[in-house]
């Protein structure tokens, strides 16, 4: 795996492919910052935020995207650098912060919460928005802090996990929620599972924080492979290219103790044998 881009982002997160426009996206969530880079051109970009971009998601209009802001989901324009609120996410609860989202295969928002208190109690909980811009609280256990939101091909299955507990969970997944069991235990000495992704096959790609590698999971819940990343805090992968066959993943410097050369930078790969999927954009 090689670096293509030294970020050095404090806490890269959330990367998403565009199919459309052929790039990637991410969010330095310390940085308040989105990224963006075009492999065509070689582009890099990134936009300020007015406060913690945890989370996001592509929108059919490709000018707009869907922010989860460390207090709101909000609208924004990509042009006019508008940002616009939908609604406030858990305000009266100041230790709580959102943390991990993505759209389901209907076009859902799903995104979970975070305790950034000492201690951190598990107080996070998952919700998902509707194309009528209305916001539910999935019945999912409490979390310290939500992450690796993602579905099966053709969306039964929601994973997700509190990273501090060591394990993914799953659930059966639909208009109602079902099933909350677990997929997989992180073996000792392999740090925290942090973000993921399904891929055409229905095999489930984790990055495990502090452990420096990406473990692809056979959809039973056993190891099918784990890749090395040349740094210890890698965030969370994702499938782009014009075929889905190059694999990216985003890393985090901080609370590192000595600084390693790369980290916060966006690493990549080629695939032989795995795609992934498009991603879903919010709306029906």
């Amino acid at each position: 795996m090689e670096l293509i881009i030294d970020a050095q982002n404090v806490l890269g997160e959330c990367a998403l492919w565009c199919d459309r426009k052929q790039c990637l996206w991410w969010t330095d969530i310390l940085g308040r910052a989105l990224w963006r880079f075009t492999p065509s051109t070689g582009e890099t970009k990134a936009w300020d935020m007015p406060e913690r971009l945890a989370s996001f998601a592509l929108t059919h209009n490709d000018d707009r995207l869907l922010l989860g802001l460390e207090s709101r989901l909000a609208w924004f324009n990509l042009v006019d650098k508008e940002v616009l609120t939908i609604a406030e996410v858990e305000a009266d609860v100041p230790e709580v912060r959102l943390n991990d989202g993505r759209c389901d295969r209907q076009g859902r928002f799903v995104f979970g919460t975070m305790n950034e208190a000492i201690g951190r109690a598990p107080i996070g909980k998952f919700f998902r928005l509707g194309h009528d811009l209305k916001l539910e609280q999935l019945p999912l256990k409490p979390v310290a802090i939500a992450n690796s939101i993602c579905f099966s091909p053709d969306g039964g299955i929601m994973y997700f996990c509190d990273s501090l507990s060591g394990a993914i969970r799953c659930c059966d997944y639909g208009e109602e929620i079902s099933g909350e069991r677990e997929f997989a235990i992180l073996p000792p000495g392999c740090g925290e599972p942090d973000g993921s992704l399904v891929d055409a096959d229905g095999f489930l790609w984790n990055a495990e924080w502090g452990a420096g590698r990406v473990v692809r999971y056979r959809p039973d819940g056993s190891i099918e492979r784990a890749i090395a990343v040349p740094v210890s805090q890698p965030t969370c992968p994702v499938f782009g290219g014009p075929m889905l066959d190059e694999l990216f993943v985003t890393s985090a410097l901080v609370d590192l103790m000595a600084r390693e050369p790369y980290a916060g930078g966006v690493f990549s790969m080629r695939v032989t044998d795995a795609v992934g999927l498009p991603e879903s954009r919010f709306g029906s």
